[in-house]
């Protein structure tokens, strides 16, 4: 067996701790708002298709 097994987990620990991290300079966008874009960007996707 190698020396190394069991290692992942330890691997893994420093990037779960960074993208846990809460940065104050971070753009914080609200999931309802990104729901809305997708959808009326879906909506004006269909009229393009539709009248072209």
């Amino acid at each position: 067996m190698s020396s190394n097994d069991g290692g992942g987990l330890m691997s893994s620990a420093g990037l779960v701790r960074y993208f846990d991290a809460e940065d104050r300079n971070a753009i914080r966008i609200d999931p309802k708002t990104v729901i809305a874009f997708g959808a009326m960007f879906g909506f004006l996707v269909l009229v393009l298709r539709a009248t072209l």
